[in-house]
């Protein structure tokens, strides 16, 4: 059951503060309050909430405000808590009436947070936040904003849409969010499953007062630490280590297949997903070992987090990531947006197209000039963007042609204004927690991942009078010193 808020948007005035605390109406905290539609936001979160009956939930407020107070100071669940009590600007942001010594929740809620602001709920704040503090302005769309086209002179009507109300500035790219697990090991994972199998045998046989089978515990402990201690790891040793762990899974997960054909067994619910996946690990891991390769199809690489995926990069620092590959866009009012997010490995060229139909569902147009990196310049998107008339930025397909002219003052300038999804990038794996995702759940992780782009946003707008003035100087939408 939900209860909206009467009193709706708590203003800095109305905040109770205690006798002898004068509060300072330039905190940041006050700030982001401010440029966060919460009454707005409430009316879609009550719908979460069809029955009348039961406990009350949090507001809407507290729940999202507490999450991004977590996601851009990178607290734990309990020590989130404790910093709310202690901070009245924490206290106001998430929406309480006045300063309390007293937790507002405790710390397992947060979980429940997570889990309601689903994605798909997340990205519809996003919206509602870019729109309640940049209201359509077509002015903004002006050519003044590093394109050096000028007018469009090819300007034509195609399938019923005029190409020269194309304006604006749309960037694209690529990243990965790492997930916070022990980076995988083919002997390593076959361990870690083979014992929770044994747990998973003892506490049948205990429940059903059988005899524990024969399961060479300790040899099976003896092998893998004579390969894990090891410096130098040997092709073979490794093969003959990990073919031990493969028959000791095997003789465990025959003993449970046994237990569960006598009918007297019955698995919990996160028991049965837990020996699934094992099982899925045993046949990829049997699959590699017998054609020597060191790649299956949806491999996995965490037990306890059986969605994630390796992400290839190509990066020097880390070739190959564990965890969301995600599309993110910046429009030319400096605001990010996701545009796709999977954990499975996908070509980033193809979000291409889709992220140009959103800029014309948002706006009503397509934009002038798109940036983006070399990946997305395939011929489909070639073609696509030439069909309606818009810039895609980079070089040319294929040989280059001696007749061909290049404008450098736009390459260059388009080259500069691409470098701000970068700095998105980079902002928010500092500062925002994209840089390392450390829930559990395959939901809460998309959570998570859309609270560290809708608190980089909030931050941005917080601090727009003063971007707004580099704006005005240098004459560039994406001059904002992140």
């Amino acid at each position: 059951m939900y209860k909206k808020n009467k009193n709706h948007q708590i203003a800095f005035t109305d905040f109770n503060q205690p006798l002898g605390m004068k509060m300072n109406s330039e905190n940041r905290w006050v700030k982001k309050a401010a440029t966060i539609p919460w009454d707005e936001i409430e009316e879609k979160y009550a719908t979460l909430f069809p029955s009348n009956t039961g406990n009350v939930a949090k507001p809407l407020r507290m729940a999202l405000g507490s999450l991004l107070i977590q996601q851009q100071l990178n607290f734990s669940d309990e020590e989130l808590v404790e910093e709310i009590r202690e901070n009245p600007y924490f206290q106001y942001f998430i929406g309480l009436p006045g300063y309390v010594d007293a937790i507002p929740f405790v710390p397992s809620l947060l979980v429940e947070f997570r889990k309601r602001l689903s994605a798909d709920i997340m990205i519809e704040i996003n919206e509602m936040i870019i729109a309640y503090n940049m209201p359509d302005d077509d002015s903004d769309d002006s050519n003044d904003n590093g394109n050096s086209s000028g007018e469009n002179d090819d300007a034509e009507i195609v399938e019923g849409y005029d190409t020269s109300k194309n304006s604006g500035t749309l960037i694209i790219d690529a990243t990965c969010a790492p997930q916070n697990i022990k980076y995988p090991q083919d002997i390593n994972l076959l361990n870690e499953a083979r014992e929770k199998l044994e747990k998973l045998i003892k506490k049948i046989c205990k429940e059903q007062n059988w005899y524990v089978p024969r399961m060479y515990r300790k040899n099976a402990r003896k092998d893998f630490l004579s390969l894990a201690k090891c410096r130098k790891r040997p092709f073979q040793k490794v093969r003959a280590a990990i073919k031990k762990q493969l028959n000791y899974v095997y003789r465990d997960l025959g003993y449970i297949e046994w237990f569960l054909e006598q009918g007297c067994v019955e698995l919990s619910e996160r028991e049965a997903a837990m020996l699934d996946v094992i099982q899925k690990v045993y046949e990829q891991q049997l699959y590699m070992y017998e054609n020597k390769t060191h790649s299956v199809e949806d491999r996995i690489v965490s037990i306890s987090q059986p969605y994630i995926r390796p992400i290839v990069r190509g990066k020097a620092k880390s070739p190959t990531e564990f965890g969301a590959k995600l599309d993110l866009s910046i429009d030319e009012k400096g605001m990010a947006r996701l545009e796709k997010l999977s954990f499975d490995a996908y070509n980033e060229s193809d979000v291409l197209k889709t992220a140009l139909e959103n800029y014309r569902n948002r706006t009503g147009h397509y934009p002038e000039r798109m940036l983006a990196d070399q990946i997305y310049r395939n011929r489909d998107n070639i073609n696509f963007c030439k069909k309606w008339h818009i810039r895609l930025s980079g070089k040319a397909l294929g040989r280059p042609k001696k007749t061909l002219a290049v404008d450098k003052k736009t390459e260059y300038q388009d080259n500069v204004d691409r470098i701000e999804v970068e700095r998105k990038f980079s902002l928010a794996k500092r500062k925002f927690g994209l840089g390392l995702i450390r829930t559990k759940l395959e939901d809460t992780t998309k959570s998570s991942i859309l609270l560290a782009i809708i608190a980089m946003n909030v931050d941005w707008l917080s601090h727009l009078f003063i971007r707004w003035i580099f704006w005005v100087i240098f004459r560039s939408p994406f001059a904002t010193g992140c």
